[in-house]
């Protein structure tokens, strides 16, 4: 089916590392409405480091996931956005917002991957929503629950970027702090990240695609209370940047109506 290689593109490639979809235990669907994508922030100095500067302590190997899921663990809701390239052209674009108690997602994507147009993931707790263009009618949505489409049902979780922070425990092959920067007027720690692709998508339960590396390192810049503010990574000439932004603020995720639903 046409839609499932486009949202596979869409959401498995940058969420998944690379071809495959990544899962997400953390989604739910809501009234709010989010704000367009956003860009890479144009904004970026690097701080050079002096003397005294040197000396500050940075993550490391062993205390890096630790800081990173101890601070999203305290997170009650977050924003994403996001924009995929492949080979300098835009794919996709991508926002929306998660909440972590009641677990529920609520997304929209647009772009060449949804041949210009714009697609919507609903998650709440173990029931999605989706609707896409070429696969439902316009404004309806497709239910299932988790179990009943694992294709499915990966594709869609593939939407929550925590799943990423989560496949580091067991897959992270090295952490490396890269520089202090000012990223639209806030002060981030940038770090190069590099997981075993293998080992990332075995901590999931999921299969290797062929052809995926070995390794895949991810750039992440984390504010001074380690929250994860920005993301970015290049896979065989595909690119995403990604952004979480408005940390518990209230938001509240509702499935579609009735009305607007259609079965398979």
């Amino acid at each position: 089916m046409k839609f499932r290689a486009a949202l596979a593109t869409a959401v498995a490639v940058p969420l998944a590392l690379g071809l495959a979809a990544c899962g997400n235990d953390k989604p739910e669907a809501t009234g709010y409405k989010p704000s367009a994508p956003s860009e890479t922030p144009a904004a970026v100095t690097s701080n050079t480091a002096t003397p005294q500067q040197a000396t500050v302590a940075h993550l490391n190997r062993v205390t890096f996931v630790p800081a990173m899921t101890s601070a999203i663990a305290k997170q009650k809701s977050w924003h994403t956005t996001g924009k995929m390239t492949a080979n300098g052209s835009t794919m996709m674009t991508m926002s929306g917002v998660q909440t972590a108690d009641p677990v529920a997602m609520s997304m929209t994507m647009s772009g060449a991957a949804f041949q210009g147009k714009t697609a919507k993931i609903v998650v709440v707790k173990n029931t999605g929503y989706l609707s896409i263009p070429g696969m439902t009618p316009t404004g309806k949505f497709l239910k299932f629950t988790s179990g009943m489409n694992d294709q499915l049902a990966e594709m869609v979780e593939g939407g929550d970027p925590t799943k990423i922070f989560k496949s580091f425990d067991k897959s992270l092959v090295n952490i490396k702090f890269v520089s202090s920067e000012t990223v639209a007027g806030q002060k981030l720690d940038r770090y190069a990240v590099t997981v075993n692709t293998v080992k990332a998508l075995a901590a999931q339960g999921k299969k290797v695609p062929a052809g995926l590396p070995k390794t895949l390192t991810y750039s992440i810049w984390l504010d001074k209370a380690n929250l994860v503010r920005k993301l970015t990574f290049n896979l065989s000439g595909v690119s995403m940047v990604m952004t979480m932004t408005d940390y518990n603020k209230p938001v509240h995720i509702t499935a579609p109506p009735a009305s607007k639903v259609v079965t398979q």
